[in-house]
């Protein structure tokens, strides 16, 4: 394995389980020193991984490892995490996955205000506020990478009479709390141009079957509509050391594997 991110102080989110913990595990098996975030610290209710599980995966690769328990929501609890990981760290965040997310699956008519505002906290306005609070120091380091994971369900349909997909007709609030993480995204790219700040998304072509999607539509898709982990991760990857006029791109991980040439590894670095 290639010690591409030796040394390099990371963060990310929802890093209990699923894509989160994948891009967290195969960072540190590059080098990196990682901060892992997320709720969940021991068990979930009824989801398989914590942080404790993700932590004990990422001890095996020898680089500094830490934890810090948030509920994303919050927004006083999320003003913890870029600070407390910086102190762990030694240093700055230098890059920045905001992975966490909410994902609650209902048709629009009878969907509660309290429900869609979880969802806009967890998958907009969290990642914009970490990212906010990496800003200053990357600024100053002439450098740094922002990398949102986002979703396909944020791309408008052509309208009826379109067919629905088993699972679309549940997806449309949750979609546009993504288009919200999209746009953000890449209205921040444009005003930090120029610093060497690099803000870009990633979305998965398919679905990825962590533990959460697979509770929620596993059982509905066929095989030619799922991606490997390790591919969603390799896309995702690519951004946390794009150069610094890739920017503002809201990409696709399977896109970036073919459009740039690169070869899928494992999540411990090993190529597949």
């Amino acid at each position: 394995m290639s010690g591409r991110f030796a040394g390099r102080r990371v963060v990310v989110t929802g890093s209990s389980r699923g894509i989160g913990a994948g891009i967290a595990e195969r960072m540190a098996a590059e080098g990196a020193d990682v901060v892992l975030t997320a709720r969940t610290l021991e068990q979930h209710d009824h989801l398989q991984g914590s942080l404790q599980e993700t932590a004990a995966r990422l001890a095996r690769y020898g680089t500094r490892v830490g934890i810090v328990v948030a509920d994303l929501v919050d927004e006083s609890d999320r003003a913890r995490v870029i600070p407390e990981a910086a102190e762990f760290l030694g240093g700055h965040v230098e890059i920045l996955v905001n992975n966490a997310a909410a994902s609650i699956q209902k048709p629009l008519e009878g969907f509660s205000v309290k429900r869609r505002n979880i969802m806009f906290e967890a998958n907009a306005n969290a990642p914009l506020d970490l990212s906010l609070a990496t800003l200053p120091a990357m600024r100053d380091a002439g450098e740094g990478w922002i990398v949102n994971v986002s979703s396909d369900s944020s791309k408008l349909w052509p309208g009826p009479p379109a067919e629905f997909s088993p699972t679309s007709i549940n997806i449309s609030a949750y979609g546009a709390s993504k288009a919200a993480l999209n746009r953000l995204s890449n209205g921040l790219a444009m005003e930090v141009y120029g610093t060497g700040i690099r803000v870009n998304t990633v979305q998965p072509r398919a679905a990825v079957l962590s533990e959460g999607a697979a509770e929620l539509v596993g059982n509905m898709l066929r095989p030619d509509q799922i991606e490997s982990m390790e591919a969603m991760v390799e896309g995702a990857v690519f951004l946390c050391d794009c150069p610094a006029d890739f920017t503002g791109q809201i990409t696709v991980s399977l896109d970036n594997i073919e459009n740039f040439g690169l070869t899928v590894h494992n999540l411990d670095g090993t190529p597949q």
